[in-house]
């Protein structure tokens, strides 16, 4: 007999993310029927601390209202442990959580067969490039695209799988509805729209120091392989990795520039066991056979050459001159002007308005667009990762010519 989503939310909250609740459901059977067993049964089963308890006694699953309220207004879905949408992969792992937070569509989170993207937030040239044609292709291809939601390789993943026309589902440190990462807000916006993006965290709760590596465990949990494609040895992609390798998952990696410590995390999975990957059907040719009916190997694009797409940064025979800091000319281009998407923000669109080919400055372009420069910076962020301008020297930008 299912519970109430009350209920499971009620554990969770006392419980804390992350923490495993195998022992308890196997013993009490679901959060009502532990609820209303009482302190004495709870006190009995020796299954929690003195701490845990004191949260048990002092709840009560009356006191979700507010949450249930707050998903009901903004139509954000809940999805339970006994829901029929809650992923199947997730089920497996030792910590999987009880309740996930849902914006945008659940039915993708059935998927059987989905790809996690990872990698620095501070990507090179080489490794958004790379994260966004890995993406374009697997999804071309018939994978789900999971990430992070975050700046950098996340953001060009899932980039790359909706360009693709793909799904891609965004796995966040923080509560839906929160205001951490304001800037990445129209691309939640767009996910949703293209797939999901979940939480396990409350509403509202804003991310800590320990909710991103928490989060991390079901973005490897709910995929079928993990690619990590650009990290440094201490990079946050490694502790996704490290769950990956726990949960049975298939580990792939980019390689890298063995002079940039960018790609020492990267390259060291290599000599570890990871599969080095150079197309994307690297990774589609392993779930060929046993994922036939979602996969099109013929779909893909092809390999990546990546000689074009080395890190700027090469270590060079001959010494470096240093060039007098000015502003270069930019190149005319004749082309075909970039479209608009319409999924893009207001302000995106405003701004956009008030870029042409001559370079501007962000202050240029507030001054010019009367926007704030708050509304700027977030604006043009936006722009660029949908390819419709370009970032040069001074940072100043241009539209991008086809």
């Amino acid at each position: 007999m299912k519970c109430g989503p009350e209920y499971w939310i009620w554990l969770q909250k006392t419980l804390g993310a992350g923490n495993s609740c195998d022992e308890i459901l196997q013993y009490f059977g679901n959060p009502a029927k532990l609820y209303e067993s009482g302190k004495k049964a709870w006190l009995e089963s020796g299954l929690f601390s003195e701490k845990t308890l004191g949260k048990l006694i002092s709840s009560s699953p009356s006191e979700t209202y507010h949450t249930l309220k707050a998903c009901q207004d903004n139509g954000w879905h809940i999805v339970t442990y006994e829901d029929e949408y809650y992923p199947s992969l997730l089920r497996q792992i030792k910590n999987y959580p009880l309740v996930l937070y849902v914006y945008g569509d659940k039915e993708v989170l059935k998927t059987e067969f989905a790809i996690g993207i990872v990698g620095t937030r501070n990507a090179s040239e080489y490794g958004r490039q790379a994260a966004m044609n890995l993406s374009y292709n697997l999804a071309k291809a018939g994978s789900v695209i999971v990430s992070g939601g975050a700046l950098g390789i996340d953001s060009f993943a899932h980039e790359g799988a909706i360009k693709a026309g793909g799904k891609t589902i965004a796995v966040l440190g923080n509560g839906l509805g929160s205001t951490y990462l304001r800037q990445n807000e129209a691309l939640r916006d767009t996910i949703a729209q293209n797939g999901a993006v979940i939480t396990e965290l409350l509403p509202f709760t804003d991310p800590s120091r320990t909710t991103f590596p928490v989060r991390n465990r079901l973005i490897s949990g709910i995929s079928r392989g993990l690619l990590v494609v650009e990290a440094g040895e201490k990079s946050g992609s490694l502790i996704t990795a490290g769950y990956a390798a726990e949960q049975g998952r298939d580990i792939f990696a980019v390689a890298g520039s063995i002079f940039c410590n960018g790609y020492n995390g990267t390259n060291n999975l290599i000599r570890d066991g990871a599969k080095s990957v150079f197309s994307a059907n690297d990774i589609l040719e392993v779930y060929a056979e046993r994922f036939s009916r979602y996969i099109n190997l013929n779909a893909t694009g092809e390999q990546l050459n990546q000689a074009e797409k080395m890190p700027e940064k090469q270590v060079s025979e001959k010494p470096v001159v240093k060039e007098k800091k000015e502003d270069k000319p930019i190149e005319q281009k004749k082309g075909v002007l970039p479209e608009i998407p319409d999924f893009l923000s207001d302000n995106a669109k405003k701004l956009a308005e008030f870029i042409t080919d001559e370079p501007k400055t962000s202050d240029k372009l507030s001054e010019d667009s009367e926007m704030p420069i708050s509304d700027v910076l977030p604006a043009l962020t936006e722009l660029e990762m949908f390819s419709v301008i370009e970032m040069h020297s001074g940072k100043r930008y241009t539209l991008k010519i086809i």
